[in-house]
């Protein structure tokens, strides 16, 4: 009896200390990533906090981007990222819940996930040849606006899609079979219960596929960034400056790197603010639904 509960205790301790082994490596993996992150962000905001002013923002390049600000790329930028929206968001959550809640398991809905899953992973320059091909050339929209934004609404739908999916799944089935008890339609148990009780998660889908939209350089590249625009586009048939790109452009080519290397350092860091107040912005709905769905 002495020597089987000195074994007992022995692998309860082998068992503490595995334990506590492990938490110490996943404390220090997660120390590790917060460090490199705050480490980027402090070389961005160091690096561009000496250029970044009110003009900066509110003026449009001068002097072949050797000076100036990036106001014409900030605005091509806001209007990608709502085109982009605009297009992918309602597709993609649609596509979701007919997916989850109407479409009958089976082989070709297998397919069909196992393809938007390697959607997702398809680098963003095959979606820029795709567009350039479609948008630009087929449909006849030119280096445009639209071109762009259909372009990157298509690289945002994947994500979009299996985020609301997985959304969906987190809702247990018990809430689908009382609201049907209850004689409601299919239609209102997903718009009345299922979808308000899922939309905390659809929105952080959507916040992930608003940040990879963005920051993405290679699908406007092909459709409709402008090289130097310092004037605003009047439709959404004209090309426009974009925020990535213009990094790009600073950073790669020029006759003066001296002077475009901080202003591309500001612009990076414009970008990091854009995506962090898109990102506020998003975390106060969802804080909103999940408030919302604990008053009803």
């Amino acid at each position: 009896m002495d020597n089987e509960k000195k074994l007992q205790e022995g692998n309860h301790k082998k068992k503490i200390l595995a334990e506590k082994i492990a938490f110490g490596t996943f404390k220090l993996l997660s120390g590790v990533i917060v460090t490199v992150l705050f480490v980027i962000l402090a070389f961005i905001i160091i690096k561009g906090a000496s250029v970044l002013n009110w003009d900066f923002i509110t003026t449009p390049p001068t002097d072949g981007m050797r000076g100036g600000g990036v106001w014409p790329a900030i605005v091509g930028t806001f209007y990608l990222m709502i085109g982009s929206a605009l297009f992918a968001f309602p597709l993609g959550i649609m596509s979701g819940i007919y997916m989850h809640e109407y479409a009958k398991s089976g082989r070709v809905v297998k397919f069909i996930r196992m393809m938007t899953n390697n959607l997702a992973g398809i680098p963003s320059i095959v979606f820029g040849l795709f567009g350039m091909s479609l948008f630009v050339n087929f449909f006849g929209f030119g280096d445009s606006i639209l071109a762009g934004s259909l372009t990157l609404g298509l690289l945002a739908l994947p994500l979009v899609i299996r985020t609301t999916e997985e959304a969906l799944k987190a809702i247990p089935n018990s809430f689908r079979e009382g609201s049907l008890a209850l004689g409601a339609t299919k239609l209102q148990t997903i718009r009345k219960v299922i979808l308000p009780m899922a939309m905390p998660n659809v929105i952080t889908g959507l916040i992930l596929a608003l940040g990879r939209v963005s920051g993405e350089t290679a699908p406007i590249l092909f459709t409709c960034a402008a090289y130097f625009l310092p004037q605003l586009p009047q439709s959404v048939f004209d090309q426009c400056m974009a925020l990535p790109y213009h990094l790009y452009v600073l950073a790669t080519s020029g006759t003066d790197m001296e002077k475009q290397i901080p202003i591309a350092y500001g612009t990076a860091l414009v970008l990091v603010i854009i995506i962090l107040l898109v990102n506020l912005l998003a975390n106060a709905m969802r804080n909103y639904f999940q408030n919302k769905l604990k008053t009803n």
